[in-house]
């Protein structure tokens, strides 16, 4: 096949353009210029689409023998990540950005060109498996991104390539070694790439600005104020600007953010409990809906948050059970649904998580539970 190899500069992007190669594919490798600001360097693990990431990618395309381009979708990157990102916390949600990014750039934008270009498939380096357009999880646990590459529908599935999901860390970093790949030991990226300080918060606070509320607890007395919802999420324990914890000596956690008032609730980690998961903008990895509730395990979070539920299509959304409680569930957030077989490694499908209930009825997460973006 003609394909086109996405390479971020790093070394799974790499290797798997490689891999491509071997396959005897026709490989064009192609670099996403993402950041409004390309000459700013990374630091460290933090970072990433600056001029060294190109140039890494540059030199691995050439190690490989295979033509390289560089196509700006900085504009499409702010639109639909970015400020879609900023939005989201302004609505006291919790975004992924990843998820977003993968939908709307590498697996929309990115391979619509593709195909307007006429290849066949997009490669990327994501650790996830495809077996006859299911989706599965990476052979390595620890760097699975098949959560957040549920938001992709079988179309989308269909033309991507993941060839480095059957393949442990290790030793992807040694074969890029032997290959000659001087990123074999270059630092993976973390947090969030558009924010290379690392400071969410004042990233945010600079987007949004001030918007005082206040901190309240499960009665609604006022324990303290702050500067906007923005910088808290369901579930975070630390930075609250709390004196000290509750009465009982027990911890305090968010337990729910209302955008439209500023109030911020904190309550105990047995407020955090959550029974049932209602989602927008479901998306089923086999091109349609299941007929009726189906057994699964549901995640919320890209590492941990698994739960046995039974899943069931409403409209374009979903409704999820849980069998087990599960915490720090947070609007904004994705619920991914997987086969509850023995392996326990097939993506059902996925859904933007809209609401939930805790075991008494009482809603999670959102006290005005409308706020919408």
């Amino acid at each position: 096949m003609r394909v086109l190899a996405a390479m971020s500069g790093g070394v799974d992007s790499a290797v798997a353009a490689a891999r491509a190669v071997d396959a005897g594919h026709e490989v064009v490798g192609v670099h996403l210029a993402l950041s409004a600001s390309p000459g700013t360097l990374r630091t460290g693990s933090r970072g990433c689409c600056s001029k060294e990431d190109a140039g890494d990618a540059r030199r691995a395309a050439d190690v490989l023998g295979i033509p390289f381009y560089v196509w700006d979708f900085a504009d499409r990157f702010k639109e639909d990540v970015i400020d879609d990102f900023v939005a989201a916390y302004a609505a006291g949600e919790t975004p992924n950005p990843c998820l977003r990014c993968n939908e709307k750039i590498k697996f929309s934008a990115l391979a619509d060109r593709a195909l307007a270009l006429g290849f066949d498939a997009v490669v990327t380096g994501h650790y996830a498996r495809l077996d006859d357009g299911v989706l599965r999880r990476a052979v390595d646990a620890d760097k699975d991104q098949s959560y957040v590459l549920a938001v992709l529908n079988a179309e989308q599935l269909a033309r991507a390539m993941f060839p480095v999901g059957d393949t442990p860390k290790p030793r992807i970093r040694e074969e890029a070694a032997e290959r000659g790949l001087a990123v074999a030991n270059k630092p993976d990226s973390h947090d969030i790439c558009f924010i290379p300080s690392g400071d969410t918060q004042a990233f945010l606070g600079a987007k949004i600005g001030i918007r005082p509320g206040a901190v309240v607890d499960a009665d609604g007395q006022k324990l303290a104020d702050h500067e906007g919802v923005h910088g808290f999420t369901i579930g975070q324990r630390k930075g609250l600007g709390l004196p000290g914890p509750a009465a009982d000596g027990k911890p305090r956690y968010v337990t729910g953010i209302d955008p439209d008032s500023g109030t911020v609730r904190v309550g105990s980690v047995e407020d955090l409990q959550v029974w049932t998961i209602t989602a927008e903008r479901a998306i089923w990895t086999s091109g349609a809906a299941p007929d009726g509730p189906i057994e699964c395990v549901a995640q919320v979070r890209a590492h941990g948050g698994t739960a046995p539920a039974i899943a069931e299509a409403v409209g374009d959304g979903l409704s999820v059970r849980l069998r087990e409680p599960l915490t720090g569930v947070a609007r904004g957030q994705a619920v991914v649904l997987y086969r509850p077989d023995p392996l326990g490694d097939e993506v059902i499908g996925s859904g933007t998580i809209a609401g939930t209930v805790g075991v008494d009825s009482t809603p999670v997460g959102s006290d005005a539970g409308s706020a919408t973006r």
